[in-house]
């Protein structure tokens, strides 16, 4: 089992910066590639980023690249999400997401592909 909790969501202006955070506990946490997901209202969840156990790989939706940037901490069981020059267009619930089961592949940027989830954390940008 594992067990995942977000922070650092919030209310920020346009072009401001955030950086969301991911606890994990249970299993062991260098083990499983992790990802961030985000969710506005009326929309399907999309993806945003993933990393893998290591932090050696990563992907990221296009229009994040350049201005997110995901990390972990394997000493500290916690995976980041730098989130820079926000746009309003960012504004969704921000979910982490851990991977115990699959091996790193672009697969991981769907969501079926991942097996333990947190609660979300909301981002708000204000134009």
């Amino acid at each position: 089992q594992v067990q995942l909790v977000e922070s650092g969501g919030g209310l920020v202006q346009a072009g401001g910066s955030l950086r969301l955070s991911c606890a994990a506990s249970g299993r062991t946490f260098s083990s499983y590639a992790m990802g961030w997901f985000r969710q506005a209202p009326g929309k399907a969840r999309e993806f945003v980023s993933a990393i893998n156990w290591s932090g050696g790989s990563t992907y990221y939706r296009d229009s994040v690249k350049g201005r997110f940037t995901i990390s972990r901490d394997n000493a500290k069981n916690t995976v980041y999400l730098q989130m820079n020059n926000l746009k309003p267009e960012d504004t969704a619930v921000y979910y982490c997401a851990g991977d115990t089961v699959s091996s790193w592949s672009p697969r991981l940027r769907m969501a079926s592909e991942y097996d333990y989830w947190g609660q979300g954390t909301q981002v708000t940008v204000s134009s």
